[in-house]
């Protein structure tokens, strides 16, 4: 096991570590919060904030982890603070630094783990927002930015609690404090929608994920008039994985998305789940029909060199519909679509 090295600013790096005064505080819910979307994205059950004290490894955020702290001789964010950019460990029995190390070798060692510092006052780096397996994995390059943009957040938090406590201390300078805590509310105002926007935006097509399609198929319900529901699938895509690699799978996926969101026009189009498409529509089902097959129609005639194509099932909302039962019809829709000879739409 290779212990991590002692950065040649230690004394300054703790003192700005210190200065934070988080060490040792209760579990606040935008740290455990952003900690859930960082192994979402990455798909790995554990995920923590740790931060780097003189001795020890003290995890603000966790999932996955029963221990709050271990030695900082074991810790793997001792090297991730060393670097700039994200560490990522594929397998740690295969990596020197950590094979014999206890937090791998013990039971469910860890086998993955990825980081991306985390930064204090003056720009030292005091931990890391890092994401874990018992598996080895590899991470894609979304996923990896992903977490650097995460993390990112977390530093704003830390830099937000800080100025938030000073701040509190200055009640009389009121004038000055209640224009300083305006602005920095806009800005994490800001900061909250952006990040609002990555969990509703599918990291890879950047359209909107499963969770938006949801919030938006139950205010459609809610509110009246006639909306329609189609599910879009990628004909054959296991195919394309298994034969050419996800890399090229995802370059399709993107693509499709392309082709999709030029043919549908209003609507809500979202990436459902692996290669299945959702779209929202709000109009007649004559009219969702003819735009589904604009859509089946723009993927089939894509310029690359793997065609692909694209089944659908479209469903028209019924009165006292749940958003369950929609996505029932639609979905047996597409599966006789898929029955009937693909690269073809089923209507409900």
């Amino acid at each position: 096991m290779q212990q991590a090295g002692t950065p040649d600013n230690e004394e300054q790096r703790l003192a700005a570590l210190q200065s934070l005064g988080i060490l040792d505080t209760e579990n606040e819910a935008r740290f455990d919060d952003l900690v859930a979307i960082a192994a979402a994205v990455c798909g790995v059950p554990m995920g923590a904030v740790t931060l780097v004290d003189a001795e020890r490894q003290w995890f603000k955020a966790r999932l996955g982890l029963q221990a709050s702290e271990a030695p900082r001789e074991f810790a793997f964010c001792g090297h991730a603070i060393l670097q700039q950019g994200v560490l990522v460990v594929p397998d740690a029995l295969q990596d020197e630094r950590f094979r014999d190390n206890p937090l791998v070798t013990g039971k469910d060692g860890i086998r993955f783990y990825a980081a991306a510092p985390l930064f204090g006052p003056e720009g030292m780096a005091v931990g890391a927002l890092c994401v874990m397996d018992r598996v080895p994995r590899h991470l894609a390059v979304y996923q990896l930015q992903a977490l650097e943009a995460l993390s990112r957040q977390v530093s704003a938090q830390f830099e937000l609690r800080r100025v938030t406590a000073e701040l509190q201390l200055q009640l009389a300078e009121r004038g000055w404090y209640e224009e300083r805590l305006r602005s920095l509310n806009a800005e994490l105002a800001l900061r909250n929608a952006a990040l609002d926007e990555q969990v509703r935006t599918d990291p890879l097509t950047r359209l909107a994920n499963r969770r938006a399609l949801g919030a938006a198929l139950a205010r459609a319900l809610s509110g009246g008039g006639r909306w329609c529901l189609a599910l879009l699938d990628i004909d054959h895509f296991k195919a394309i994985n298994d034969t050419h690699g996800h890399v090229v799978g995802d370059e399709v996926l993107v693509a499709v998305a392309t082709a999709l969101a030029g043919a549908a026009g209003d609507g809500v189009l979202s990436r459902y789940g692996g290669e299945e498409f959702a779209w929202l529509f709000e109009g007649t089902l004559e009219a969702a029909q003819a735009c589904c097959e604009r859509m089946r129609a723009a993927v089939a005639s894509m310029p690359q060199a793997r065609r692909v194509t694209v089944s659908a099932g479209l469903a028209a909302v019924q009165p006292g519909d749940r958003p369950a039962d929609v996505l029932a019809r639609a979905d047996r829709a597409l599966y006789a679509a898929k029955r009937g000879g693909r690269d073809r739409l089923e209507i409900a």
